[in-house]
């Protein structure tokens, strides 16, 4: 990446130790936005089981735009991805009072994609930095103090997104470096790709691209890679435009290349839910049909299919727990799938009215589902359909639940809510004017 397209400032001693270590990441922590696994599972246990708008909310902060941006937590401090008119920012909020500690500009440009915008993508932390990524190409790192580490802007060195409603993938934080996933082809020739930057510097590590030969709309995908492991390595999951491929994390080349995500040839299959991994085994959504399931038993080559599904989710991503993969539609219906076999335990079930967008969530023996009116309802994670609670907040949601050390974090699209059994704090509102924040700090490639 160009110096011009970058900027690297002096690095305060406290971070240059990211260059020699790599933080574990803690199950109270909700690194990533389908958390500590990547699979949508926390270990967490006394989670409030019920809820609204003042009652077991222990802050709510005011939000001045919609984004459907996933609240990404470590220890004390929660960071959000902000829209304010066509800007978008980063916050960084205490995680115990709900006060924002600093605010910190990401990108102008912002500009409404249907139900979203261009502030979709979910940040990233390894508990010394936090990176983000947004639909305009802007990538920019900060430590925990808000200073920021380097600024790219992938549009201007890689050109526009090509993408019809715009960018939204999440980045993947790999040992050293941030994977970013380019897949889009309805406005644009150019080729789809993936890029790895250096997470402490924002240097180019590696761009490679990624062929298809999906039709019009069929090469847009809003997934979010996924991480394998088999024989102690590791390989980046990438699915979209029509194929799932794996890729080497040391140069992007691509490994293999497994087919079947369109077998109708549909010229819209664009492709939103991310596919999760459970050790071998890899859970792949398309839209709506098929959902395939994959193993790779062997040391390398290309995973097998072992069953596929023809009524599989369109936007929320599927979870995983205790053996049971817990697909959500849009429309509200719910399976539990055993994962090896691909066999309902339970389902298809209603779980409520309305439509869902946010990806479902396993955490305390619990499954919970929330829609875009903010409501969220919650099931056993169980062999049997239950519905133990229907939490209603009444504000659009479009944002995945976070989970951390005992705590739910709703974002909708007026207030971020930390959601706990704590009656002497429920109710109590954090003060998040931009006049209660640290002055604005323009750091624009």
């Amino acid at each position: 990446m160009t110096r011009s397209l970058r900027r690297t400032l002096h690095l305060p001693a406290a971070v240059l130790v990211l260059a020699a270590a790599t933080s574990p990441v803690a199950a109270d922590n909700w690194p990533h936005w389908r958390g500590p696994s990547r699979d949508g599972t926390s270990s967490e246990s006394g989670l409030p089981l019920t809820w609204d708008s003042s009652t077991n909310v222990v802050w709510k902060l005011p939000l001045p735009g919609l984004s459907g941006s996933t609240p990404i937590v470590w220890r004390d401090r929660v960071f959000l991805n902000v829209t304010e008119g066509d800007a978008i920012h980063l916050w960084s909020i205490d995680r115990a009072t709900g006060k924002p500690v600093w605010k910190r500009h990401l990108s102008h440009g912002n500009e409404k994609k249907r139900k979203g915008n261009l502030s979709s993508p979910s940040p990233v932390t390894d508990g010394q930095a936090v990176w983000s990524v947004t639909g305009t190409g802007v990538v920019k790192a900060f430590d925990f103090a808000g200073e920021e580490l380097w600024a790219a802007d992938l549009q201007r060195e890689y050109g526009e997104f090509g993408i019809l409603h715009g960018y939204s993938s999440s980045p993947l934080l790999l040992d050293d470096r941030l994977v970013i996933q380019v897949l889009h082809g309805f406005f644009t020739d150019d080729p789809s790709y993936l890029v790895a930057l250096d997470k402490l510097t924002g240097e180019r590590r590696w761009r490679v691209e990624r062929p298809t030969d999906a039709p019009r709309e069929a090469p847009d995908a809003y997934t979010t890679p996924a991480l394998l492991t088999r024989s102690g390595r590791h390989e980046i999951v990438v699915t979209g435009a029509d194929y799932v491929t794996g890729h080497d994390p040391a140069d992007g080349r691509e490994l293999w290349r497994v087919p079947g995500l369109n077998p109708s040839a549909n010229p819209m299959q664009r492709i939103v839910a991310s596919a999760v991994i459970d050790g071998q085994k890899i859970y792949v959504p398309s839209r709506v049909r098929p959902l395939l399931a994959l193993e790779a038993a062997s040391a390398e080559g290309p995973p097998r299919r072992i069953w596929s599904m023809d009524k599989g989710p369109d936007v929320p991503t599927p979870a995983l727990g205790e053996g049971r993969l817990y697909l959500l539609t849009d429309r509200g219906f719910a399976w539990a799938l055993d994962t090896a076999t691909g066999d309902p335990i339970w389902g298809p079930e209603r779980v409520g009215e309305g439509t869902y967008s946010a990806s479902p969530v396993v955490a305390d023996g619990r499954l919970y589902a929330t829609n875009e009116e903010g409501l969220t309802t919650v099931l056993a994670a169980a062999d049997s359909f239950e519905v133990l609670a229907r939490n209603a907040i009444g504000e659009y949601t479009l944002s995945s639940l976070a989970i951390s050390d005992g705590r739910i974090f709703l974002r909708t699209a007026g207030h971020l809510y930390c959601i706990g059994e704590s009656p002497a704090a429920a109710g109590s509102q954090a003060t998040g004017s931009p006049s209660a924040m640290s002055p604005l700090v323009s750091t624009s490639p």
